[in-house]
C-alpha cells in the first residue's frame, strides 16, 4: 500500500507523518516548491512540527513532481477550500487537485477528500473530473472517499490521533476499507457515516454551529456594551445553569468557521432555501472589527484625545491563538476600520510569518515593540502576549482593550 497525501498544509503533513510513522509508504505533494524545499530540509514554517521530529522521519517522499505519484494507491487530497470575493464557493484548488490526482489513477484506486465542501460536492463536482481525466467509471474503476479533517492549528493537546475522525464511502466496502485505514492512526477511533453526503454534512454543520453561537454572543456583546455591562460577568453567571452552552464573543475568522457557513448557503440556495439564521450569523461575525474600532474610537474620546493624534498597537494578526495561519482573520478588518478612523496602527505577532501577511494583506508586521501607545488591543491571546506586561507598553492614560477578554480585569480599560 503507497498513500499519496496531495496538499502538505496544516491537514496534509500531520496525516503525512502519522501514516509513515505506523510504517506505511508515504508520498507527500505539494505543488509549491518552496514548500517541499522546506520540508526536505527538515523546516515546518507553520511551526506545528519540530525540525527533530521532521528528521526522524521514514518510509516518505516529499515532492512536487506529478510523475512520482503514480505509484500510489489510496489518494488523499487535503487542499484549501476557500471563497471568492461574492462569498462563493472557490473549488479551483479541489478540482485541480482531482484533476492531477485522475491522471496518475489506476484501476481499484480509492481517492479520499478531506478538505471541508457542502454536501455533495465529492460526488457532484470532483467525482467527474477523476472520470474524465482517468478515462475509468467511478465505482466501477476506481473509489472515493470523504473524512472531513478536525485539525486544530496550533493546539498541542488534541492531535490528529486524538480526535474522532468521521470516515465515509462511496460503497459498502470501500467505506470498510478507508474506515480500517484511519484506525491505523487514529487512537480516539473512527465513526463510519452512511454515505459521503453524511460525511460532508456533519463536517460542515460543526462549523456552521460554531460560528452561529459565537455570533449571538457578539450581538449580546454590542447589546451590552452599550448598557455599560461587562459581557464576561453576564456569561460566568449564566453559565452557573448545566444547560447553559458557554460561547465567547470575538473575532471570527480562519479556514473553517468564517467560510463553511458560504458553503451550505450556497447548497441551500441551489435547493431554492435561503438560510436566514446561518447568513444572520455571518453578517453579524463580520462586522465585529468595526464595532470594536468604534469602541475603541469612543474611549479615545472619552480620554479627552483626538483619534488622529494617538497610535494604537494591536498584538496578534493570525484567525487563532499560538498558531502562524492568517487565512481569513479579522484583525485586519479591526485594523482597516482603525485606520478610517484616522488612528495610526501598528501591528505585532510572533508567530505570523512577516512575507505572507505583506503579500496578503499590504501591511508589514513590526518586529520590536520599541515605543508605548496611547491604545494597545489584545486581539489574539498567544501564550507570549499573556506573559507581557501590558501596562508597560502604554502611555500614562492610555487604554488597554482587551478582545478576548482574558486579562486581569484591573488592567484592561474595556473588554468585548
Amino acid at each position: 500500500m503507497v498513500i499519496c497525501i496531495i496538499g502538505l498544509g496544516y491537514v496534509g503533513l500531520p496525516l503525512s507523518l502519522a501514516f509513515s510513522q505506523k510504517g506505511l509508504k508515504v508520498i507527500g505533494y505539494d505543488s509549491s516548491l518552496k514548500r517541499i524545499n522546506e520540508l526536505k530540509k527538515s523546516k515546518d514554517i507553520n511551526g506545528e512540527f519540530s525540525k527533530e521530529e521532521l528528521m526522524s522521519l521514514e518510509n516518505i517522499l516529499f515532492t512536487n513532481k506529478t510523475s512520482d505519484i503514480d505509484i500510489a494507491n489510496i489518494y488523499i487530497i487535503t487542499v484549501p477550500t476557500p471563497i471568492n470575493k461574492a462569498k462563493n464557493p472557490n473549488l479551483k484548488p479541489l478540482l485541480k487537485a482531482s484533476k492531477t490526482v485522475g491522471r496518475s489513477l489506476s484501476k481499484n484506486d480509492i481517492v479520499i477528500y478531506e478538505s471541508t465542501v457542502y454536501p455533495g460536492c465529492t460526488e457532484e463536482e470532483c467525482v467527474p473530473v477523476l472520470e474524465f481525466n482517468s478515462k475509468m467509471i467511478f465505482n466501477k474503476d476506481f473509489f472515493c472517499g470523504y473524512s472531513p479533517e478536525r485539525i486544530n492549528p496550533g493546539d498541542k493537546k488534541r492531535k490528529l490521533k486524538d480526535i474522532v475522525k468521521v470516515t465515509s464511502g462511496s460503497n459498502s466496502e470501500t467505506a470498510i476499507k478507508i474506515d480500517k485505514l484511519y484506525k491505523k492512526i487514529i487512537e480516539a477511533g473512527t465513526h463510519l457515516a452512511p454515505s459521503i453526503k453524511v460525511a460532508e454534512a456533519s463536517k460542515i454543520i460543526e462549523n456552521v454551529q460554531r460560528d452561529v453561537n459565537i455570533s449571538l454572543m457578539n450581538e449580546l456583546a454590542i447589546i451590552f456594551n452599550k448598557m455599560e455591562i461587562d459581557t464576561t460577568d453576564v456569561l460566568k453567571a449564566s453559565s452557573t445553569k448545566w444547560n447553559f452552552l458557554n460561547f465567547k464573543p470575538g473575532l471570527v475568522g480562519g479556514h473553517c468557521i468564517g467560510v463553511d457557513p458560504y458553503y451550505l448557503a450556497y447548497k441551500a440556495k441551489q435547493f431554492g432555501y435561503t438560510p436566514n439564521v446561518i447568513l444572520s450569523g455571518r453578517k453579524v461575525n463580520n462586522k465585529m472589527g468595526k464595532h470594536i474600532a468604534e469602541t475603541i474610537n469612543n474611549l479615545i474620546v472619552n480620554n479627552n484625545k483626538k483619534p488622529q493624534n494617538c497610535n494604537a498597537l494591536i498584538l496578534g494578526v493570525t484567525f487563532k491563538e499560538n498558531c502562524s495561519d492568517i487565512r481569513n482573520s479579522r484583525v485586519f478588518s479591526l485594523h482597516k476600520s482603525l485606520i478610517k478612523l484616522k488612528i495610526k496602527v501598528d501591528l505585532f505577532d510572533p508567530h505570523a510569518i512577516n512575507e505572507e501577511v505583506v503579500k496578503s494583506f499590504k501591511i508589514k508586521l513590526i518586529e520590536k515593540i520599541n515605543q508605548k501607545y496611547d491604545v494597545i488591543i489584545l486581539a489574539v491571546a498567544h501564550d507570549e502576549f499573556l506573559k507581557m506586561d501590558l501596562v508597560n507598553f502604554k502611555k500614562s492614560n492610555g487604554i488597554i482593550y482587551d478582545v478576548k477578554s482574558i486579562l486581569d480585569k484591573k488592567i484592561i480599560t474595556e473588554r468585548l
